[in-house]
């Protein structure tokens, strides 16, 4: 029991706590689309920094339901969807198919996803560099997968760095002894902080980090984009008063960055 213990990593645990949440998954605001106007926002992004898809091959990595890769799909995109998560695989291929939509779906390790080097001309992800353990290894994982010219597109954000309406919510929380843990329960809420502790941003997240390492790894024309206000805006007003207004005031942005042409 030990041994199994002692073999049950960080990334077991991430998988597993995602898994748990699968089946809530698309019913929180900010990982399902709720609104056009939203839908509409995510396509402005992604054509800004990808253009249309043209048939190219785009890799969706951390796919969970796959939101992401369907929007991909939508701009004509071929796209595969990677997640390590079975659970969230599951539901991801039944959308595919109720949505008559030709999406390949692949279980595997974004840090490590046993891909062939050279196939994809763009990769997306969203809310997944936060939990990877060894984002320098990603990074260069991900450069590998790319062709000559190629670009990921990375949505993400500081989520270490707390806003005052976040700071308010702890005040009241600590003044009432009620905290409002959001969609999920507060064993579950906790279990997600304590992971938080122990991947590689386990404090904050500035974009300016990132940017950081993609370049380490090779990466060129490194673009932050904080103009996101379209989404989340339309994210905001699908939400309760206080999450939608932190929604508001939150770090996030989108990075864009090449493998160079050569």
């Amino acid at each position: 029991m030990n041994e199994l213990k002692s073999n049950y990593s960080i990334r077991d645990e991430i998988r597993d706590y995602w898994s748990e949440r699968a089946g809530t998954f698309d019913q929180s605001v900010g990982h399902e689309i709720f609104s056009d106007a939203e839908r509409r926002g995510w396509q402005r992004l992604i054509r800004k920094h990808l253009g249309e898809g043209q048939g190219r091959r785009a890799l969706d990595l951390a796919c969970g339901t796959a939101v992401i890769s369907h929007l991909l799909h939508e701009l004509g995109f071929s796209v595969t969807g990677l997640d390590w998560s079975d659970t969230m695989l599951a539901l991801a291929r039944a959308k595919a198919e109720t949505r008559k939509a030709d999406i390949r779906f692949i279980t595997g390790d974004a840090e490590n996803t046993l891909e062939q080097p050279g196939t994809y001309d763009v990769i997306t992800n969203r809310h997944l560099v936060w939990t990877l353990v060894d984002p320098p290894a990603a990074f260069r994982e991900w450069f590998s997968l790319l062709k000559p010219g190629g670009k990921v597109l990375i949505v993400d954000g500081n989520m270490g760095k707390v806003t005052w309406v976040k700071g308010l919510q702890a005040f009241w929380a600590r003044m009432t002894g009620k905290e409002d843990s959001g969609p999920i329960s507060t064993d579950m809420a906790e279990r997600l902080r304590d992971i938080r502790t122990r991947v590689y941003f386990s404090g904050q997240m500035p974009a300016s980090a990132v940017a950081g390492l993609l370049e380490e790894a090779g990466f060129e024309n490194i673009v932050i984009d904080r103009k996101l206000t379209d989404i989340h805006w339309a994210q905001a007003r699908k939400m309760p008063f206080m999450r939608g207004l932190d929604r508001m005031f939150q770090e996030r942005f989108a990075i864009c960055a090449e493998k160079p042409n050569r």
